[in-house]
């Protein structure tokens, strides 16, 4: 096979997408909106810059190199192994997986357990999780046909319901921008973007994308680099489509809202006033959908990098390495994650997005054939 057909690459964009569209991702788009207010296109045009164009970029300047690693070796080898190994662990056990276990658990089912039994269920909720999770990524060449056939339209479908609730359900009040809106939308816009922390993912999706389209028949080199950047593109343009769905979903009731610091308060007051009693079942549907598809996506990436890095441990047990010591951590509360996280992603994602300027500009080497 040559390339692949429009299904097949629809296909692994979707598996892309997936990868990338997290708890986070729903939660800064309708606080953009909520905020921004009447000045929402300003903002969700920076926001899209930032949060789009640049994991995209990332994604296809990566894929030009054959890889981070290609990428990296021509700055220094030394900055390969520690830049590259400290993102896998940023966007891995340390940080990001836990966080999707206990993200969706919040969002899922804490509202309806009682405060003393809260932490006994987290902890049996993210057992079962990464324990679903892990299975899963067992065959990470096989991604695309959870996330990219099942998981991902129905997340879809489900946001899609979600907008033209808020659309035809609810009565419109947008209101005025406040606090950086009001005097910078488009910075304000990019400030959230970069937030998303999406940059660092792009970096590294490509090994597990790579597998999937190679498990469809692309076995050339240079072939699977195209098709990775036609990956970046769908993922981007679906990425963008939704950011501008549910940032429109804070903005059309942003007039309700004295303040609002939380994009997970603006979801859920729009799918409680729309859809009432079914609120729960679509919101915990959302977030755990969301969640568990980049849990199993970073989980994939993170077991196949160190089962490279270190041969003699295969790809199995480092993933059940991963597996446990993310429930470990998320163990310890979304709270404690975010906080520790935080210092050390502003540090990373400046590197990442430098890393990603000198890719563009530098000559890749020769792909084999």
């Amino acid at each position: 096979m040559e390339k692949l057909n429009i299904k097949n690459s629809i296909l692994i964009g979707f598996t892309l997408f997936s990868m990338f569209f997290g708890a986070g991702n729903l939660i800064f788009p309708p606080l953009l909106g909520a905020q921004s207010g009447s000045s929402f296109l300003l903002s969700i045009l920076g926001f899209l810059l930032m949060a789009v164009v640049v994991p995209s970029v990332t994604v296809i300047v990566v894929a030009k190199h054959q890889g981070l690693k290609n990428l990296t070796d021509q700055i220094h080898p030394y900055f390969t192994l520690v830049f590259v190994t400290l993102v896998y662990l940023l966007i891995g056990p340390c940080v990001a997986i836990p966080r999707t276990a206990s993200t969706s658990f919040e969002m899922a089912l804490a509202s309806l357990i009682q405060e003393d039994n809260r932490m006994l269920f987290q902890i049996v909720y993210s057992l079962l999780f990464f324990t679903l999770a892990g299975f899963v990524a067992l065959k990470p060449n096989k991604l695309k046909n959870l996330l990219g056939k099942f998981m991902t339209p129905i997340l879809l479908i489900l946001i899609l319901i979600v907008f033209l609730g808020a659309v035809f359900l609810l009565p419109v009040h947008i209101g005025d921008p406040y606090t950086r809106y009001a005097s910078s939308p488009v910075l304000s816009g990019i400030v959230d973007g970069y937030q998303t922390m999406d940059i660092l993912a792009a970096l590294n999706f490509g090994i597990i994308i790579a597998i999937n389209i190679q498990d469809l028949g692309i076995k050339k080199p240079k072939r699977v680099t195209i098709e990775i950047m036609k990956a970046g593109l769908i993922a981007g343009m679906l990425l963008a489509i939704v950011y501008c769905a549910t940032g429109y979903i804070g903005m059309h009731s942003s007039g309700m809202f004295d303040q609002v610091t939380n994009g997970a308060q603006v979801l859920v007051y729009s799918i409680e006033n729309s859809f009432g009693s079914f609120a729960q079942i679509l919101v915990g549907m959302i977030f755990f959908i969301a969640c568990f598809n980049v849990c199993t996506g970073l989980l994939s990436c993170c077991a196949q990098y160190f089962q490279e890095l270190v041969p003699k441990v295969s790809y199995k047990k480092w993933l059940l390495l991963f597996v446990i010591f993310s429930f470990i951590i998320s163990s310890l509360g979304l709270d404690f994650i975010l906080n520790m996280s935080l210092p050390i992603l502003s540090i990373m994602c400046p590197i990442a997005i430098l890393i990603v300027v000198f890719g563009i500009f530098k000559k890749p080497k020769q792909i084999k054939e």
